[in-house]
């Protein structure tokens, strides 16, 4: 089974105006790239996520919420994000089992040749 998680990438204080409180302090945009996870393999996916959260009003804003003066910060931050490259670890649990693969082939031909 996979299991999913986002991990943070970079948080970006805004001074814009949240649309729900008004103030101009408590706007947080959070980038998070997916990582995937199972027992044979560690990847991390080009997927971005992007939340904007007004944190002092504690409510997140959904894009049909934004102004374009917040749509063009997020835009240009969205741009100048540097996101991890995607990649995909082989965990012990794949090494062994290839190993022991190798060796079973390894042993077979052997066998077959002593016949």
């Amino acid at each position: 089974m996979m299991k999913e998680k986002l991990i943070d990438l970079k948080e970006v204080p805004l001074k814009n105006n949240c649309p729900e409180c008004y103030s101009r302090d408590g706007l947080r945009l959070t980038f998070k790239q997916k990582l995937t996870e199972n027992s044979f393999i560690k990847s991390i996916t080009p997927e971005i996520h992007q939340v904007l959260e007004c944190k002092t009003c504690g409510t997140i804003i959904y894009p049909v919420r934004w102004t374009n003066d917040i749509e063009r910060v997020v835009t240009y931050h969205t741009k100048a994000l540097k996101p991890r490259n995607r990649s995909t670890h082989l965990k012990k649990t794949s090494w062994l089992i290839i190993t022991l693969i190798i060796l079973l082939a390894i042993a077979a031909t052997g066998f077959t040749f002593y016949l």
